[in-house]
């Protein structure tokens, strides 16, 4: 990460390390990718220096006009697993414009872009997890890409799959849309919900996919079928068959777990972003028989791993610390609302859940 003064930052910059103010109570969070409004916010709390980091959130490097004193994360290894992955995302871009074109997938490629940073967040699950921070809706469908494959990988790792099916897995997900270069380009930037037969078409991304991926020989099976089966449903209800129970191949039923997850928890061009833990409880009400709760239950408790003392962001503004935690219901445990001496059970107000872990 990089320290620089606030007269350096510029939009786009992510923010290393929550900014704290002058009662050292957090005015912005980690990860936060700065915009000018927010500029403008830091300039009124007399904040005079943050730390970045040295990728901006388009995936560019970030140059600040006075190089300042710079040293690695060594988290996860020289360079930052959030800037390896933004720049996977740019890497995704392009090659998915030159399926737009006519060009065929390059699998060595697709490979070297998701495998080894798949080997580096599958140990690094707390950013894995907030990866949803950084797709704008411009850029959604190529964050979705990669981290679907990311999410679904590290899925796949947690239900005990070998280290060759999670790479499949992982592969599945991040050609998961791959069909969507043969859909009208129009569909993919429409700023308004799709109309009946617009949604028909973008469905048929799906079958597109397969067709793309179906003569790829370092493919497995279950990977093309995951491409081509991501979108059906336990119950039948999904598409583009309609297929049920066990006609849907297991890397398919991983696939569409990742795949939801990723996109309630997204900004979109025409849908906002939802809480990940509000994601998670609506998918196992909305999606029972419908998803693969076994795959739900190892993403909600990888997400939900709360210790007592964890402080948490609520949906109304309110900070608190978690005191105790509810076996039967893990994303709604009982808080204790900091500067005050108030308790707060989440399963007892239901309109309140968490909004994200500060530390």
């Amino acid at each position: 990460m990089i320290r620089v003064k606030l007269r350096q930052l510029q939009e786009g910059c992510i923010l290393a390390e929550d900014v704290l103010g002058k009662t050292k109570k957090p005015i912005m969070l980690k990860n936060t990718v700065v915009t000018s409004t927010l500029l403008n916010i830091l300039e009124k709390f007399l904040i005079e220096e943050v730390c970045v980091e040295p990728v901006l959130a388009n995936g560019e490097p970030f140059r600040p006009t006075e190089l300042p004193e710079a040293h690695h994360d060594g988290s996860i290894s020289n360079e930052h697993s959030i800037s390896l992955y933004l720049k996977a995302v740019q890497k995704y871009k392009k090659a998915f414009q030159s399926w737009q074109s006519g060009f065929p997938i390059d699998i060595a490629e697709v490979r070297n872009m998701i495998i080894p940073l798949l080997d580096k967040f599958i140990h690094n699950k707390r950013e894995l997890l907030i990866l949803y921070r950084y797709a704008t809706d411009e850029d959604y469908l190529y964050h979705h890409a990669v981290s679907v494959g990311l999410l679904a990988g590290f899925l796949a790792k947690q239900m005990d799959y070998s280290r060759g099916g999670c790479y499949q897995i992982a592969l599945a997900g991040v050609l998961s849309d791959c069909g969507m270069a043969k859909v009208d380009k129009r569909l993919l930037i429409k700023r308004s919900a799709l109309t009946a037969s617009e949604y028909k078409e973008v469905q048929q991304h799906t079958i597109f996919g397969y067709r793309m991926v179906q003569k790829i020989t370092a493919l497995k099976q279950g990977t093309k079928l995951a491409v081509l089966q991501h979108h059906e449903r336990i119950d039948g209800s999904g598409y583009p068959f309609g297929i049920r129970g066990q006609q849907i191949h297991p890397y398919s039923k991983i696939l569409a777990v990742a795949d939801m997850y990723h996109a309630m928890t997204s900004e979109r061009l025409y849908r906002r972003k939802q809480s990940p833990f509000k994601a998670l409880e609506k998918m196992q009400i909305e999606q029972f028989g419908k998803l693969s709760m076994e795959a739900i239950k190892v993403l909600l408790d990888q997400l939900a791993n709360f210790q007592t003392g964890t402080v948490v962001k609520l949906s109304n503004g309110e900070i608190g610390k978690i005191i105790f935690i509810q076996p039967e219901e893990p994303t709604r445990p009982i808080v204790k609302l900091a500067n005050k001496e108030k308790f707060l059970s989440l399963s007892e107000h239901r309109d309140i859940y968490i909004e994200e872990i500060i530390h």
